[in-house]
This record gives structure tokens, C-alpha cells and sequence, in this order.
């Protein structure tokens, strides 16, 4: 399941860390079957490792977002 950045967005700062650390998890779990030779699905690693980079640019974005609101009301 890919997720787009639009769809991150509209995730709540909460859900979007939950929804890391499952991704992470799963990353995890499908490096180690990929290392034992029990991994099917291949591609799978590529979808999950894209959802992180597209969480963690959604979270910079927001944080840059409220760095520039703060340095612009002095």
C-alpha cells in the first residue's frame, strides 16, 4: 500500500509517528526474512522504504513551515 504525500498531510502529527514506527517495524521484519531466503514479495521493501522517506519529508516540511511562521513574526 503507497501512500501519497497528500494522504500524509491530512494525517494527524500523532498518527503519522505511529504510522512510522509500524512502517519501520515491518522494514525490519522484511529485511530479516529477505536475509533468511523466506522473503516473496521483493518490492515490498521498495514501498515501505518510499512511505518512510514520504512521512519524514511530510514532518520536515511541516516543521521548516513553523520555523519560518516563528522567524517571521519578530
Amino acid at each position: 500500500m503507497s501512500l501519497s504525500a497528500e494522504e500524509i498531510r491530512k494525517m494527524s502529527p500523532e498518527e503519522r509517528l505511529k504510522l512510522l514506527r509500524e512502517l519501520r517495524l515491518e522494514l525490519i521484519k522484511l529485511k530479516t526474512q529477505a536475509y533468511l531466503g523466506t522473503l516473496t514479495n521483493t518490492g515490498r521493501i521498495k514501498v515501505i522504504k518510499r512511505n518512510i522517506a514520504r512521512i519524514l519529508t511530510v514532518m520536515r516540511e511541516e516543521e521548516l513551515k513553523k520555523a519560518r511562521e516563528k522567524r517571521g513574526k519578530k
